[in-house]
Formats: C-alpha cells, structure tokens, sequence
C-alpha cells in the first residue's frame, strides 16, 4: 500500500496492489489498476464507512482455513470476507453494505480468461451472502484504472489504452508465478 496526497484534489490517496484492501471512514481515495483481477468498493453509506480490495484470482482450492492475511488475499473468497469483516468490526451493519465490482478484463487473448472466473465469483459472492450491488463496470478487454471515495460512495472508472496490456499482462502473469510458489499460512475465519 502507498499513501500520498493527491496534487489536483488535495486528499490523501491510497494506492493498494493485488492482495491488499484498505478501510476508511475518512476523505480519502482509494485507486488500483486491474487488468484480469477484480476490486470490490464496499462501503456502508450510513456511516461513510468503506473500502476496496484487489484480488487476483478467485478462490484458493487448497484453503484449509489458516491464512496470512496479506497472503490470503490474492484469493477473492479470503480478499471479500477479510473486507467485510473489517467493516463489521468497524461498526458497519451487514444489511446496509453496498458493493461495487471492478475489472475481470481479458487483456491478452493468449491468456487464459481468469478475468471470466473472477467476475463469476465476484457475483456468486455478492448475491449468495445477500448483499446488494449497486454498480459494476466489468469484462471486456480493456485494463482499468479505479478511483473510489468511501465517504460519499464515488466511484470513477477510466479504461486504459490497450497499448498498457502487454506491460500489465506482464505484471499478472509474473504475480499469479510468484503466489503459486509460495504457501499460504496463518488464520482467517470464513464466515
């Protein structure tokens, strides 16, 4: 995670990577780039309450329920439970959490559609726990840039030229090498 201010809006920005996701309930930014991977805003628009996470692939076959967090949420199912339960635990109520999904791009042809699978679980998830989603800009071919404001619930979307595939193809595919050599460890609970 890096933290800066932003130049043109003068609030502070958090820029989170695959694996990380970031709570707030004050004027900040949160903004990833996703090419396959897919970020979920949540936030409880009661309290102004939020956050976002990035996950890069959908579900972990092998959980056996202990987990890193920071490891764990490379996986959707660790990455969405793990943003939920931050804001639970911060006082936001389940039955008011609004989500927004992000990203599932196919952005090399040659590559295989993870994008597809993440976007599935993104909506498996949302509509089997009983939450509501109120927006989504997802699939297609084009790499995303996401601009999220917790406080109010903004979410600005700009589509990249396709010219940043290669790089941020590049990137995942060097990223899904790196989490697959490495194990899992510690403990999350799943609810």
């Amino acid at each position: 995670m890096q933290k800066s201010i932003d130049p043109a809006e003068g609030i502070p920005t958090i820029k989170i990577l695959p694996g990380e996701f970031y709570v707030t309930d004050q004027n900040e930014r949160i903004e990833t780039v996703l090419g396959s991977c897919i970020a979920a805003c949540v936030r409880d628009p009661l309290l102004g309450l939020g956050g976002m996470n990035h996950f890069m692939l959908p579900i972990d076959k092998n959980a056996t329920g202990d987990s890193a967090l920071s490891d764990a949420n490379r996986y959707g199912n660790y990455a969405m439970e793990n943003l939920v339960n931050a804001l639970l635990s911060r006082g936001a109520k389940r039955e008011r959490l609004e989500f927004k999904v992000f990203g599932g791009g196919r952005i090399m042809s040659s590559m295989t559609n993870i994008g597809w699978y993440n976007i599935g679980f993104a909506f498996d998830y949302v509509f089997t726990e009983g939450f509501k989603l109120v927006a989504q800009d997802i699939g297609d071919v084009y790499p995303r840039k996401v601009l999220y404001y917790p406080n109010t619930g903004r979410a600005r979307v700009r589509r990249l030229n396709p010219m940043h595939n290669q790089s941020l193809a590049a990137q995942e595919s060097q990223y899904i090498h790196r989490i697959e050599s490495k194990p899992v460890e510690g403990e999350v609970e799943l609810f």
